[in-house]
């Protein structure tokens, strides 16, 4: 029985771009635009009416907005901060500098 080679270690420098995790627990409240809409019987009725039309079409363009807001809050939570930005270019500036050196 054999085992599949490891590949070999890089040395690691204090130049590398940070690691980031996309396993961010805000990442769960994408979930809730999602599961919200699926839940039909509880908005599958005519009235209250707003501005003549039916509850079940408004509300579906209310859980857009829901979708977008969400999306947003998401997004803004889980962005990287300027520092960690400016030092994820900073590598991949480093990084095109060293492949055309080697060319």
């Amino acid at each position: 029985m054999s085992t599949a080679p490891t590949p070999p270690r890089t040395p690691v420098t204090e130049d590398v771009a940070p690691q980031r995790s996309d396993r961010s627990p805000w990442n769960w409240l994408l979930l809730v635009p999602i599961v919200v809409v699926l839940l039909v019987p509880i908005y599958n009725r005519v009235e209250p009416t707003l501005f003549g039309w039916p509850f079940f079409y408004w509300l579906q363009l209310a859980f857009v907005a829901l979708g977008v807001a969400t999306t947003s809050i998401v997004y803004r939570m889980t962005r990287r901060s300027p520092a960690e930005r400016q030092a994820a270019r900073d590598a991949i500036a480093r990084d095109a500098d060293a492949g055309s050196r080697e060319d």
